[in-house]
């Protein structure tokens, strides 16, 4: 489906005027923060005391049980206080809510607001990669150990689901901007890929529930405290693919190695990650950078679609080629 302004601010309207459901006043407000695969809203009271992160869930993306599975994993999380992420607010509906619009039934999610700012590429971003690896270290730790409950059930991101034509995110060759030449050169990567995952291996301490989705838009930094958000993309898939996301659409930043460097340092301070499993991100990262290809070809009404889509399949193809002369 396509979020229309339309339906974004008819959406908007209809949360406002269910905001007593998660026990804000009369009076309070609802504003569209971002629109991803989610629509994210901020409720504020008229006096702004009160403040809560609303989730809308894109339609037919995820089963009632997965959002469970997620919120399940937040809250043990939370509970160990294995690193800094916003509670869930239940509402008087439940922990997953649902409002109509236009005869669509939407699941919402509210979260704690906590204030923070997202890190930026450039500025000091070394040190939070350095945490950011330890923080990362902590949740495979945890995720490794923790007895998932019953029930519990995530999209597995394997190298179908990741790069088939019919995976979670689509085909990348629906990107605007690939000629025959650029395909050719994806299509090689992908056999390379291929052949360097197979020959890794999917073994437990290796293959396991990862957030999936750690790039610098669901972090925010609060003084020194680094914040995780957004667990939406939380699944089964590589330990090492955390590493691939946290650098979604800067892959071809010149400022990657030296990132790179710093999440390993930081990820050893907590936790193993062997020579074996650093030479793997290469492969790791040319696999998300196809994958964020295939999403933008199928959400061009997002937001990050208008900051980053022109020329990023392009810069995929280009990527491409380096990977397969080794050159990262």
């Amino acid at each position: 489906m396509i979020y229309t302004d339309a339906l974004i601010e008819a959406i908007r309207q209809r949360l406002e005027e269910s905001l007593a459901n998660w026990r804000l006043p009369p009076g309070s407000k609802v504003e569209m923060l971002t629109v991803s695969e989610n629509i994210t809203y901020l409720a504020r009271s008229a006096d702004d005391s009160q403040r809560l992160i609303l989730r809308l869930h894109r339609p037919n993306y995820h089963q009632p049980g997965e959002i469970e599975s997620e919120l399940a994993w937040i809250e043990a999380l939370r509970a160990d206080n294995a690193l800094h992420t916003p509670a869930i607010i239940d509402g008087e509906a439940g922990r997953v809510c649902s409002v109509e619009v236009d005869g669509e039934s939407y699941a919402v999610v509210a979260f704690d607001f906590v204030a923070g700012n997202e890190p930026n590429v450039g500025e000091d971003l070394p040190r939070w990669f350095e945490q950011l690896g330890a923080v990362t270290a902590t949740l495979h730790q945890h995720s490794r150990r923790w007895p998932r409950p019953e029930g519990f059930v995530r999209k597995e991101w394997n190298l179908n689901t990741m790069l088939a034509a019919d995976g979670h995110w689509g085909d990348w060759r629906s990107a605007e901007g690939l000629d025959a030449q650029s395909e050719a050169l994806i299509a090689a990567a992908i056999a390379k890929i291929e052949q360097r995952v197979e020959a890794y291996g999917a073994g437990s301490d290796r293959f396991g529930l990862v957030h999936a989705d750690l790039r610098l838009a669901n972090l925010l930094v609060d003084d020194d405290r680094l914040w995780v958000i957004d667990f939406d993309d939380c699944g089964i898939s590589w330990f090492a693919y955390d590493f691939a996301a946290a650098i979604s659409f800067y892959e071809l930043d010149p400022s990657i190695p030296e990132l790179q460097s710093a999440w390993v340092k930081g990820y050893r301070s907590k936790g193993e990650f062997t020579a074996e499993d650093e030479a793997m991100l290469a492969s790791f990262i040319m696999i998300r950078r196809i994958m964020l290809t295939a999403w933008l070809a199928n959400h061009s009404e997002s937001g990050t679609y208008a900051e980053f889509g022109e020329g990023y399949a392009a810069g995929t193809a280009s990527l491409a080629q380096r990977y397969l002369e080794g050159e990262f």
